[in-house]
């Protein structure tokens, strides 16, 4: 029995041994079952996966500073210098004014008749009449320029007197010599801008009659200054500069007339040229330095006068007008450099249109056969410019 307890108790060990190896075995292959199906799923084995690395944070980059972009400097406005440019064509203009007012002092026909006829109706030549003369005039213009490129139009106001002796030579040749003083007012308002001019000017003329022929000559030279005003938003800039004027006028007239009546024809050729000095302006927001220039202008004018005169109580009142066409066929205009600080334009001068007209009417009292006074309105017409002068004039001879 003993035996047999034994027998059976060691089957039953046996039987619980293999049974402990089968459940390792069974536990084993479900462990290694389920990681297969975990790596199949994606699921991380945590007791497999390394540690991870750290990822080292990559350096920064410095960013560069920007260099700063210089502020470009400022240039000169195109119309900056407005006053400048029209007060170099006013010292022009006055010259040439005065050019033809000598040359009408020397062919006026009412002064021929004067000369030739100093009694007036048909009455003959004085073998003693007088040799001296004076005269004193004084005037007003006005101008008005329009705009021109940059230029954007101006006004000008001058006022002056002119004084002058004159002598005759000789049978029918007469010399003159004269001095104009003006002072003209240049505005232009649009530009905000203005000047003044005063200018000087020293005349000769000399004519020479001969028949019904006369031959006058006319020379003029100026000096002057300029005064100018530009308002900015800092103030007001000032500017004084120099301007000088020459110019020479010859004319060739014919003399023909009926009873009290007159017909002159006119020929004559004129040249003349001014300069302005340069300067820098003073004050205000961002003052300008402004070159010197020169303007030329050569030009001939042909036309006419006709006059009537009439004798009352003795004294001879003188009507005339005349007309005439002018041609500028050569006008060197300049040009002007404006420089603020490193930056530059260059403008050029002003011109007045290659043809245009002149025109005007002139009144002439004898008070005595030593004593006149006249009055005389001119005008002149040209496509970028008018003016109108008046004249009031005392002539005397002894």
């Amino acid at each position: 029995m003993r035996g047999a307890s034994q027998a059976t108790q060691d089957g039953r060990s046996s039987t619980v041994s293999r049974g402990s190896t089968l459940l390792a075995v069974a536990t084993g292959l479900a462990l290694a079952l389920m990681a297969s199906a975990a790596d199949a799923a994606g699921i991380p084995n945590t007791s497999a996966s390394p540690t991870p690395t750290p990822t080292p944070t990559p350096t920064p980059t410095p960013t560069p500073t920007p260099t700063p972009t210089p502020s470009p400097s400022p240039s000169p406005a195109p119309n900056a210098i407005s006053s400048d440019l029209s007060s170099g064509r006013s010292v022009l203009d006055l010259g040439s004014s005065f050019l033809e007012r000598l040359g009408n002092q020397a062919t006026h026909g009412g002064g021929r008749l004067l000369r030739t006829n100093p009694g007036g109706g048909g009455a003959s030549e004085a073998a003693d009449q007088p040799r001296f003369r004076a005269w004193g005039e004084t005037y007003g213009v006005t101008a008005r320029a329009k705009a021109q490129g940059n230029f954007v139009g101006d006004s000008r106001t001058t006022w002056g007197g002119v004084a002058g002796l004159g002598m005759r030579l000789g049978a029918g040749v007469n010399i003159g010599l004269s001095v104009d003083q003006s002072r003209t007012a240049v505005d232009v308002p649009l530009a905000l801008q203005s000047a003044t001019l005063d200018l000087t000017q020293l005349g000769f003329n000399a004519s020479v009659d001969q028949g019904p022929w006369t031959w006058a000559v006319a020379i003029v030279h100026g000096f002057g200054g300029i005064k100018a005003r530009r308002d900015t938003s800092l103030g007001t800039t000032t500017s004084a500069y120099g301007a000088h004027i020459t110019g020479v006028l010859s004319e060739l007239d014919y003399y023909w007339s009926s009873g009290e009546s007159r017909v002159v024809p006119k020929l004559a050729f004129e040249y003349a040229r001014a300069t302005t000095a340069g300067f820098q302006e003073a004050g205000g927001l961002d003052p300008l330095a402004v070159s010197g220039t020169s303007l030329e202008r050569a030009r001939v004018l042909i036309g006419a006068e006709l006059g009537h005169y009439f004798v009352v109580d003795g004294r001879i009142l003188d009507l005339s007008a005349y007309g005439k066409l002018v041609d500028n066929f050569s006008q060197n205009l300049g040009s002007v450099t404006v420089s603020l600080g490193a930056q530059s334009i260059t403008l050029q001068g002003l011109g007045e249109g290659r043809y245009g007209a002149d025109t005007g009417a002139a009144l002439s009292l004898s008070l005595s056969s030593t004593a006149r006074v006249y009055l005389s309105y001119d005008a002149k017409l040209r496509s970028a410019l008018q003016s109108h002068q008046g004249t009031l004039g005392l002539e005397l001879k002894w």
